[in-house]
């Protein structure tokens, strides 16, 4: 959520904020709903005041004689107009912070511009394609024997499409990478924790899911609990209405979850196999930073990822994210994304996101800075990493002539040998 000072303050930032993301916010109205509920704030306010010098007028006279009799009247209009003011400032209260979840957040002044993912930016660029990609590589769900593994028609059956049964190695490999990636991430400093994978409504609009993304979450019944679409939505609700201490700061966590995705795709070539998938594993980084280092920790955020695709041979790239594929609550975004020997294409591994305040603001995660007061904390995230993709590429990277796939060395002593068999 935005500061409400900026909107009444800097509205054509907020403006331009919108027009960089390419959304379409009703600016005017939300700044029309944010001037009523002041005006009504004033009113009823203006109204208590009148109520209570009354009442201590009420306390001078004398019980019972002609002025304390008419103050009693007086009061009960006072009280009455209170009670009405009072419903009608609940009432605009929560249009207006519904309207105010409606405006994103605003881009990093490094974003740049632009409408469609073809405008990124390639940041940069790691590894020799033609020297790590095999001359044997074709398209993992073309590969003899993938169904073996990885049972797409059985998970279907059970489930529904995008739901896979992982097999025997198939199983084996997912194992491994995620306990190498979960390894990886608290040598470099995480914490890892377990989270829940299913979430009330508070914590999904606490990160910006809520009221953005309702179609990509599946929703539980009765219960109104959503199952995750990453885990960044349980471990930054973490600390939700809590202070953190500064000398904490940066806070820094890993978890590993299963993620649950409505929104997948279900058809042409792009979503076919691994690619896009309802259900797939996931590691998530995150951090509770001090503003003053959010950039900074940005940056090592980003390396954290990077070097997991490092050690594991991949060769790959980082887009900066421009204005218009930024998400809504995001100041800035890098992407990794590997290449695909197989299809021949680069595909999303992680995404390395810094919300500066915004998700802080709604969560009310704050820390005490020396002045004592409380400041809200900068949250960042970034897949370490998505499970699918990454699975996809090594199969098809690392395609043997015999149909076996080499494990690059990071990875065998998890996977306890060095070639996965379709066999």
């Amino acid at each position: 959520m935005l500061d409400p000072k900026l909107l009444r303050e800097s509205p054509d930032t907020v403006r331009a904020a919108i027009a960089k993301k390419h959304l379409q916010v009703d600016l005017d109205a939300v700044i029309a709903l944010d001037n009523a509920w002041r005006a009504l704030l004033q009113e009823t306010e203006a109204l208590r005041s009148k109520q209570k010098a009354a009442n201590g007028e009420m306390v001078k006279l004398p019980k019972g004689s002609p002025e304390f009799i008419a103050k009693v009247a007086e009061m009960k209009a006072v009280s009455a107009q209170v009670k009405e003011k009072e419903a009608a400032l609940k009432d605009a209260e929560e249009k207006c912070r519904a309207a105010m979840l409606s405006l994103p957040n605003i881009p990093h002044e490094s974003v740049p511009e632009g409408a469609t993912p073809e405008q990124n930016v390639v940041f940069s660029t790691h590894g020799d394609i033609a020297a790590l990609v095999s001359q044997h590589a074709k398209p993992h769900y073309e590969i003899d024997g993938f169904n073996k593994l990885f049972d797409f028609d059985r998970g279907a059956k059970v489930t529904g499409a995008g739901f896979p049964f992982y097999v025997g190695d198939g199983a084996k490999i997912v194992r491994a990478l995620l306990q190498f990636f979960l390894d990886e991430d608290t040598k470099a400093g995480y914490t890892e924790v377990n989270p829940p994978i299913f979430v009330n409504e508070a914590s999904a609009t606490a990160v910006g899911q809520l009221p953005d993304k309702e179609g990509m979450m599946y929703e539980t019944i009765p219960d109104r609990f959503y199952a995750i679409p990453t885990a960044e939505t349980p471990l930054t609700n973490f600390f939700r209405d809590e202070i953190i201490d500064e000398a904490a700061l940066p806070v820094c966590r890993c978890a590993y979850t299963p993620c649950f995705r409505r929104e997948a795709g279900s058809y042409g070539k792009d979503v076919r196999g691994l690619n896009r998938l309802h259900q797939f594993d996931k590691v998530e980084l995150l951090k509770w930073v001090h503003p003053s280092k959010s950039y900074e920790e940005h940056d090592k955020l980003r390396d954290d990822a990077e070097r997991l695709l490092q050690k594991l041979e991949l060769p790959y790239r980082v887009l900066l994210m421009c204005g218009g594929d930024l998400g809504f609550s995001q100041s800035k975004k890098y992407d990794l994304e590997v290449w695909s020997g197989g299809q021949k294409r680069w595909l999303e591994v992680s995404s390395c996101s810094n919300f500066e305040s915004f998700q802080a603001r709604r969560a009310q995660i704050r820390f005490r800075g020396k002045d004592g007061k409380p400041e809200l904390v900068h949250t960042l995230n970034g897949s370490g990493l998505a499970i699918p993709r990454v699975l996809s590429a090594l199969l098809e990277n690392n395609l043997q002539a015999d149909g076996r796939v080499k494990i690059p060395s990071a990875l065998a002593p998890y996977f306890g040998k060095e070639y996965l068999s379709f066999a």
